[in-house]
């Protein structure tokens, strides 16, 4: 298991989401996991964050479920938070975060968690 938390970066709590989806199975895993969006106070009992710089806590994984127009201002942020890698989900993608990452030794991965939980691949 990571040394960290799992970030869900555009975590919801509409149920048809895959953000709402995967946080839910990485939960049932037993994964830390703490919600980010600043929509939302609270996902699944877990408190929400208004964004990754006011998580406290280590990250080890943030997975990206926000697109690139939403996630482009964050670049400067989620670099910082030094987190082991970053998934980018289907429709997520950002070239500019990537490369950022990949400049300061993070992992990109481009996959969904929905499917690296249920191959073990996460």
């Amino acid at each position: 298991m990571s040394k960290g938390c799992i970030v869900v970066l555009g975590a919801t709590e509409k149920a048809d989401r895959y953000a709402y989806m995967a946080m839910k199975r990485l939960l049932e895993r037993g994964y830390p996991v703490v919600p980010v969006n600043p929509a939302f106070s609270e996902i699944l009992g877990e408190q929400c964050y208004p964004s990754i710089g006011a998580v406290m806590e280590p990250i080890d994984t943030v997975t990206m479920y926000v697109g690139a127009a939403r996630s482009t201002p964050m670049i400067e942020e989620i670099i910082a938070a030094k987190t082991r890698r970053i998934i980018f989900n289907p429709g997520s993608e950002n070239r500019e975060l990537a490369e950022a990452a990949e400049a300061a030794g993070i992992e990109v991965v481009e996959g969904c968690t929905l499917v690296m939980l249920s191959t073990q691949t996460f």
